[in-house]
């Protein structure tokens, strides 16, 4: 727990703040997007509706001024009384000198002036202007536009118009959508912070198994539902969790059971030292007797030594060379270094060998694996009985078989017989100088090299060991 809470992630630096940051800072980015983009598109086309329409009534007026006669006070007021009230908030009208003739605002004394306004003076050099801005709430727009009469510009209109009405629209538009944005994010405030603690909740529980696990309960598990990448991380963790703790049973049960193997020829040779030491009567034929018990249970250590070594170093699965080998080339030579032993017990080895057959191996693994195979299969045989090696392609793989006429093994026997130190008879393994050790090693050698080890009853009697491996197709193929 101490271990737990110095591990434990600050607030700003775990991973439920930044997920829920992240989605703040998005919702953030769609909030200002939705504050500026409708307003500013919304400006815009108010600015259009404006310059449509104050150029459409400046062209108007000036279209009507436009004459013979020319422009005067008197003519313009009297065109202008005609034309009424045009809901604008100013009306210039201005000779071709700049000189105000007309104005809709007495008040402010422009007329027999020079309207000094850059619309005018532009409109004057023949150019239609527009501006508009809006400022204050409110949009506030002018335009001017040239009186032409027969090609000469004979004076300009000057048309402003201060509209608040349309900017308390636009007002009231950016309050609606700032109270949108506010519930939105509040809204989004709150489930990004549940949505995020639900997301690291179970991220949570799969660090705290994993914790479990490291501190050796290999069997705590997970469950967490959903069928999202989580829900099958945490099947992944249960399988992995599975094999570590079936990896950690066989592992202690391999110390305990080579603890037990080596313990007992250790115990005989102290028993048979001890015997000798304080016995100093003992005769000669006694020590003689107790000394090759001692070198047999020496031998008998060594070979338990030697095998456990080997199986180490297929744990390890160190790199090594393979090349293709010759099947029938090793068979014959583990037949060769095992006729005297299947003599010895009246026991024959016959072979039934398909030439030319490779696979890829080293010949060291091979011959321990037709070794192993062919050793016990003498050695737990009856007087008279018979070793039969086949060696056969069947499609792409190569199938070695090793039979017998022995004792054979129970059914119920034949799926444990490839554990480490598991023996069916340990009272005959023992006196035939088994370790427990040679079908595991047959098995890991064969697994090494993309093999597989299977066993089954040989009717009606004897065991049958079949063996296969990849097929390689001729000495020196890949």
């Amino acid at each position: 727990m101490a271990e737990e809470q110095s591990k434990k992630i600050p607030l700003w630096r775990s991973l439920q703040t930044k997920y829920a940051m992240t989605y703040i800072v998005v919702i953030a980015a769609v909030l200002i997007l939705l504050n500026t983009y409708p307003i500013l598109v919304s400006q815009d086309l108010v600015f259009k509706s404006k310059q449509n329409s104050l150029q459409s009534q400046a062209a108007v007026i000036a279209s009507t001024l436009a004459g013979p006669e020319g422009l005067s006070q008197e003519g313009v007021g009297r065109v202008m009384e005609v034309l009424g009230d045009t809901g604008l908030s100013r009306v210039l009208v201005t000779d071709p000198a700049g000189v105000v003739l007309y104005d809709s605002s007495p008040a402010s004394g422009a007329v027999g002036r020079y309207a000094l306004l850059g619309e005018i003076t532009s409109s004057l050099r023949g150019n239609d202007t527009f501006r508009s801005d809006y400022t204050g709430g409110a949009f506030h727009s002018r335009a001017a536009t040239p009186v032409v009469y027969r090609g000469m510009t004979v004076g300009a209109v000057y048309v402003d118009e201060y509209d608040a009405d349309q900017g308390k629209l636009l007002v009231g538009i950016q309050q609606t959508l700032r109270t949108i944005s506010l519930v939105i994010a509040a809204v989004t405030l709150a489930l990004s912070f549940v949505f995020s603690k639900a997301l690291t909740r179970r991220i949570a529980e799969l660090l705290r198994a994993i914790r479990i696990v490291r501190a050796g309960e290999y069997s705590h598990r997970v469950q967490m539902g959903g069928g999202d990448e989580l829900s099958q991380m945490a099947e992944e963790f249960n399988e992995l969790t599975g094999r570590l703790q079936t990896t950690e049973e066989v592992r202690r049960r391999f110390v305990s059971d080579a603890s037990h193997e080596l313990k007992t020829p250790l115990a005989s040779i102290r028993l048979l030292t001890d015997s000798i030491l304080q016995n100093g009567d003992i005769d000669p034929g006694t020590v003689r007797e107790f000394v090759g018990d001692i070198g047999e249970e020496s031998e008998r250590l060594q070979r338990i030594t030697e095998k456990l070594l080997t199986l180490t170093r297929l744990d390890a699965a160190a790199p090594v060379n393979t090349e293709p080998v010759d099947v029938e080339e090793v068979a014959r030579r583990v037949e060769h270094m095992l006729e005297p032993l299947a003599r010895a017990v009246d026991v024959s080895i016959t072979l039934d060998l398909a030439p030319g057959l490779y696979i890829r191996c080293t010949r060291d693994d091979l011959y321990q694996i037709i070794f192993n195979l062919v050793e016990n299969a003498v050695k737990y045989n009856l007087p008279g009985g018979r070793v039969l090696i086949t060696a056969r392609p069947e499609l792409d793989r190569a199938v070695l078989t090793v039979e017998d006429t022995g004792v054979g093994i129970p059914q119920e026997d034949l799926a444990k017989i490839f554990d480490r130190f598991y023996r069916v008879d340990k009272a005959r393994s023992r006196a035939a100088g088994g370790t427990g050790l040679g079908l595991s090693i047959v098995q890991d050698t064969a697994r090494r090299h993309g093999g597989t080890v299977k066993a089954q009853r040989r009717e009606p009697e004897g065991t049958c060991f079949t063996v296969t491996f990849p097929l390689c197709r001729g000495e020196g193929s890949v």
